[in-house]
This record gives structure tokens, C-alpha cells and sequence, in this order.
């Protein structure tokens, strides 16, 4: 016992040395810099995410998928809305800003688009160019409804060099209708057939199936009728159209929320990583053996030693 209460507190004190020394393991890791761009248009508030809104579950999707990712990693944040998407925050290391960046993703909210359309391909082109500027990938989240509908040529294709990245789609498979707003923000209702654009703007050559459209005429109506009615006016998640904008890279989520786990994995396979040299510091470890070795020295120490004598 007694020699056990001299060497304790000397092991004690060697350790607390050893762990204010700083040692550590050296490494490499693989950190990917990422640019989140979310859709922030009308069709994200139909609420079809396991009760919540598209843009709600988005939100807790990403908060939870940055939460999770290493110390090192830097990530980005901003909105789309129109056809252009702004950058709020360019990359930063999420441990030193994740307040930042979590309060700033909290804070997405539709009115903070500067225009009801929402081009899709355009916006996801812009995303993608910025992307590439900030030397990022890109998760794009969207539902991928265009308003308003693609033109007979289709989307704008993106014919440079791609960042690497993901489509995040969101939204559930059946058509469900999306709520309206008025000028105060308050809830009125949901868009009606008569609120909206229900065909491509009728510029250009027309499409090729027109002559067989009712109303068809090849001088005085050479668009036809069939495109005055449809159901753009509700909306379900077009994951066929976000696999044709992403090609090869695209991951669509399909009414349930997807965990950061997977979203992590599909990053990992369609986006570039920069491999950096880590310091796992060993002073914790340490430190903590040398309380522990405290601690056993004092229980050690007999109960009558350890009172004060007169």
C-alpha cells in the first residue's frame, strides 16, 4: 500500500506530462468541399415529407448530413429560386461555423425568393458554374417541377466540366396540391387549375405531335389546344426528370426522409475528394489515464491519513 501511494502520484504526474506534450497519430484523410444549393420555389411548401414540407425536411436532411461530416470538411450554403441560385455562405471548415451554417440553413424560407418561377435546368446550370468556381461539389436539392413548363426544346444541357456532386430530390410520388400564399405571407388555400401555366410558352416551333392535337391549324393555331388544361397546378417529385439533368449522378429520395448516412455514401461516389494529413491528438487519452491514476492513488491513501492532523 505504502509504496503503491509513492508511485501513483509520480505515474499521475508523468502522464499529465506526456499529455500536455501533445502527442498524436499522423494520417490522411479524404474531406470533400461541398456548395448546397436548395430550391426554395412555391412547389417546395407541399407538405409530403411524412407530414412536413418539402423544404422542412430538406432542411433537417442537411443539418443532420453536416452534423455528421469530419472536422476539416468545408461546406457551403445558398438558394434557388427563378433560374439563378445565390451563394449565402462560400465553403467554411464545419466545426469552427457549424452554428453558422446550421442557423443560416434554418433560415431558408420561400419568401426569400425574388421571383415565383422556378427553371429548373437553368438553375441547376447556374449551380453547377458556381460550384465550379468555389472548387466545390454540389447537392442540389429540388422537387423538379419547372414553372413554367419546359419549352418544346427541353432543358438547357450542361456541356462544361462538372464540380461532381448529387441531386437531392425531394418530394413524394403522388401529385398533392401546393398551398398559396398572400402578399403578408399568410396561408390562403392551394393553386388552383386557372393559377397557373399548364404548357410551355407558345414561342418557337411548336411540338411535333401538334397536328394531332385538337384545334390544330397550320397558319392560325399551329401549337393546337390540348395544352390549355393539365395539372401543373399540383405537384409530385419528377424523379425521371432530375435522373435525366443529373445523368449518371443522381440520388432521388422517394417520399421518406433519407439519413445522412446515405446521403454521405452517394456524395462519396460522385464526388471528388481532396486527401489532407490529420493529427489525431493523443492528449485526452492521457490526460484522462493520468486522473484515473489520481484518482486510485487517493482511494490508496488510507482514510485516516488524509485527515488533517492538529
Amino acid at each position: 500500500m505504502t509504496a503503491a501511494r509513492a508511485i501513483l502520484p509520480a505515474l499521475a504526474a508523468g502522464l499529465a506530462l506526456v499529455a500536455a506534450a501533445g502527442p498524436g497519430i499522423e494520417g490522411r484523410r479524404e474531406l470533400r468541399d461541398v456548395l448546397i444549393v436548395v430550391d426554395i420555389t412555391r412547389s417546395m411548401n407541399v407538405r409530403d415529407m411524412d407530414g412536413a414540407s418539402r423544404l422542412d425536411a430538406a432542411r433537417d436532411v442537411l443539418t443532420r448530413w453536416i452534423a455528421s461530416q469530419p472536422c476539416g470538411a468545408r461546406v457551403g450554403l445558398g438558394f434557388f429560386t427563378e433560374r439563378r441560385s445565390l451563394t449565402l455562405i462560400e465553403p467554411v471548415e464545419i466545426c469552427t461555423d457549424y452554428a453558422t451554417l446550421a442557423g443560416t440553413l434554418a433560415g431558408l424560407d420561400w419568401r426569400m425568393a425574388w421571383e415565383g418561377d422556378s427553371m429548373i435546368s437553368k438553375g441547376l446550370n447556374h449551380a453547377l458554374n458556381r460550384a465550379r468556381g468555389l472548387d466545390a461539389a454540389l447537392i442540389f436539392v429540388t422537387d423538379g417541377q419547372e414553372a413554367p413548363p419546359l419549352p418544346y426544346s427541353g432543358p438547357d444541357g450542361w456541356r462544361e466540366d462538372s464540380p461532381g456532386g448529387v441531386v437531392l430530390g425531394a418530394g413524394g410520388d403522388q401529385p398533392a396540391p401546393i398551398p398559396k400564399f398572400d402578399d403578408l405571407g399568410r396561408e390562403t388555400g392551394f393553386y388552383g387549375p386557372t393559377d397557373v401555366q399548364h404548357a410551355p410558352a407558345r414561342i418557337g416551333a411548336p411540338p411535333t405531335d401538334a397536328a394531332d392535337r385538337p384545334g390544330f391549324h397550320p397558319r392560325n393555331n399551329p401549337y393546337g389546344e390540348a395544352d390549355l388544361e393539365g395539372s401543373e397546378h399540383l405537384s409530385a417529385m419528377r424523379a425521371e426528370y432530375l435522373t435525366r439533368l443529373a445523368a449518371n449522378a443522381a440520388w432521388v429520395s422517394r417520399g421518406s426522409r433519407p439519413g445522412p448516412q446515405l446521403c454521405r455514401r452517394t456524395l462519396a461516389a460522385h464526388a471528388p475528394a481532396r486527401r489532407v494529413a490529420t493529427h489525431r491528438s493523443l492528449s485526452p487519452v492521457f490526460g484522462a489515464l493520468a486522473l484515473a491514476v489520481l484518482l486510485a492513488a487517493l482511494l490508496a491513501t488510507p482514510l485516516h491519513a488524509r485527515k488533517e492532523t492538529p
